[in-house]
């Protein structure tokens, strides 16, 4: 009876002791790093991968706190993590920075699980110090890129700046000149014939065009008064000027504070709307537009809707326009999304995250 027991206790044990004996070789002979830690903060267990990658001791890893091992900038953001895990939050590809006894620092990406009942925790992490400077050099090739982007298009705003000055300063004047004289003309001509006082009148309204028309041009081309007087009245002015010029009622809306936003974003912001409303003059056929700069929290949203005829972006996705668009928004790391149906008009959105907001 008593070897019956024994037998029928040891058939019930083995599994268990399998399994055991399992989660022991997959523990010590895992790449991965393996480790038990208490609520307290020290290691309670490694496995030989933990050893290997810090090259300190078990000993000398079970002596200090494991914030101790980790590199100075991430520790806050580690203990953080750690708070919310121990409150029952799992803990999933976490990375952060280690210091090896011999210097060197390493990347791991951790995966942790705590468990209250014994108060310990029970983490794996993969070393991705390759990947994740393969994903640093990626990143500062894209700042060099960027910076590079941001050059040449500085210089190309210089160069328009320069040529708006020119029309203005040059052109205007002359053709401001030119009104001078047919006014003195008229003025100092009393018997002239009325033919020729028709034509001169005629040519008088023409320079007024043509300075008002200059004037245009050299605002389009560079819109000084950006720098001057800011977005907010800049945005003002050329929605009146689109409202005379073409008839259609155009409005300005702002709720948000114009300091967060940068020079080259207010620069882009203003050249979306232009394209915007260019595409409003010669295609949509609107009753109405109406501008907006929204603060959303995280974002800054830039909006310019219209009630035109729409459009099916299928066929207009690859458009000039769109296009520059496009790329004015991804050079402000903006995501700019296009909401438009065929006879229900169309709304160009931009939206940038604000500086220092968090996720």
């Amino acid at each position: 009876m008593y070897k019956t027991n024994i037998n029928v206790h040891s058939t019930i044990m083995d599994p268990l002791l399998n399994l055991e004996l399992e989660m022991f070789t997959f523990f010590e002979m895992t790449p991965d790093l393996v480790c038990i830690a208490g609520k307290d903060g020290f290691f309670r267990k490694v496995n030989p991968s933990v050893i290997n990658k810090l090259g300190y001791t078990q000993e000398e890893l079970f002596a200090s706190p494991i914030s101790s091992f980790i590199h100075p900038e991430d520790q806050p953001s580690t203990g953080q993590t750690r708070a919310e895990l121990l409150n029952g939050k799992a803990l999933l590809n976490f990375q952060n920075r280690y210091i090896t006894k011999g210097g060197k620092i390493i990347w791991l990406e951790w995966t942790s699980i705590y468990f209250a009942d014994k108060e310990i925790v029970f983490a794996i992490a993969k070393d991705i110090s390759e990947r994740k400077q393969i994903d640093l050099e990626i990143e500062e090739k894209y700042k060099e890129y960027k910076s590079l982007a941001t050059h040449f298009k500085s210089s190309i705003e210089e160069d328009k700046k320069y040529l708006a000055v020119e029309l203005h300063e040059e052109l205007a004047q002359l053709a401001a000149v030119v009104k001078l004289d047919i006014d003195g003309i008229l003025a100092n001509e009393p018997g002239m014939q009325a033919a020729s006082k028709a034509r001169l009148h005629h040519a008088l309204a023409v320079s007024d065009l043509l300075i008002n028309a200059i004037r245009r041009i050299s605002f389009s081309i560079s819109p000084e008064m950006l720098e001057d007087l800011g977005l907010d009245e800049t945005l003002r002015w050329h929605c009146k000027e689109f409202n005379i010029l073409n008839g259609v009622p155009c409005t300005f809306e702002a709720n948000y504070n114009e300091t967060e936003l940068s020079g080259e974003i207010k620069l882009d912001f203003f050249r979306i709307c232009q394209e915007a409303l260019s595409n409003v003059m010669y295609h949509a056929e609107a009753n109405s537009v109406n501008i907006s700069i929204e603060d959303l929290g995280h974002e800054i949203c830039l909006a310019i809707s219209d009630d035109g005829k729409g459009f099916d972006m299928a066929q207009q996705r690859h458009t000039s326009g769109l296009t520059s668009m496009r790329k004015r928004a991804a050079s402000i790391n903006g995501r700019l999304t296009i909401e438009t149906q065929i006879g229900k008009g169309t709304k160009v959105l931009v939206a940038i995250k604000k500086p220092n907001s968090k996720p």
